[in-house]
């Protein structure tokens, strides 16, 4: 059994942050979790402090609704650490793999890269920074069923672009180019524990983990 801790988990360092359009045929959801139009989420963080210490993690989403409730489901997460990957898919369901990332600053600009997949992520702020306050919610998949994840993350947010680059042939390759984006500072990510949902609106606390092939693995193919 492992002994990585129980959500909720908060979580402090810097991110870049974009909306992009994503060009081509989407990943697929895992059962329960249905697709809402929209852009795709994309994030790179350096956390510095965590429950399991400092690491890495670069995520991509897409808009999502279980039953009532909208928000994102991450489809795709590396993560620099194994407590970071087991933890992260106990808890909550998310597909996290274990990955060889490096996190890079130059100036104003935030770059990480992905080196098995050939993904690069960079942010480069534009303009002054201003107070972020933002409540997430998550929806992925356990083993035992579909979950709830409420969030939230503060900092010091600066507007400007994210650039995307990819291989040709990977499977995120539609969402290369450049998009709309911030780059936060100061960052404070707080993950709640996971619940079920009740009824079209209200959810119910879940079991605080679920077994290890918890994890939002698609259902079929993306149409």
């Amino acid at each position: 059994m492992t002994s990585v801790p129980h959500a909720p988990w908060t979580l402090t360092g810097e991110c870049v942050a974009g909306l992009a359009r994503f060009r081509g045929a989407r990943p697929a959801l895992p059962e329960g979790v249905s697709r809402m139009p929209g852009p795709c989420l994309v994030v790179a963080a350096a956390y510095a402090d965590s429950p399991v210490g400092s690491y890495f993690e670069m995520a991509f989403g897409v808009p999502a609704r279980l039953g009532a409730r909208p928000g994102w489901c991450l489809t795709t997460m590396a993560v620099s650490s194994t407590d970071a990957r087991v933890g992260g898919r106990l808890n909550w369901g998310f597909p996290k793999e274990l990955a060889t990332l490096r996190w890079s600053a130059d100036g104003d600009t935030r770059r990480m890269d992905w080196f098995e997949r050939g993904i690069t992520i960079v942010g480069v702020p534009t303009g002054p920074p201003v107070p972020a306050f933002v409540p997430l919610r998550n929806l992925q998949r356990r083993a035992d069923g579909p979950v709830v994840i409420p969030a939230r993350l503060s900092g010091r947010a600066r507007f400007g672009r994210v650039t995307i680059e990819t291989v040709v042939d990977d499977p995120l390759a539609g969402l290369a180019g450049r998009h709309r984006g911030v780059v936060v500072h100061g960052m404070k990510f707080v993950v709640s524990p996971a619940r079920l949902p009740s009824g079209l609106m209200s959810t119910l606390l879940a079991p605080l983990r679920a077994p290890e092939p918890a994890m939002s693995s698609p259902a079929a193919p993306a149409a």
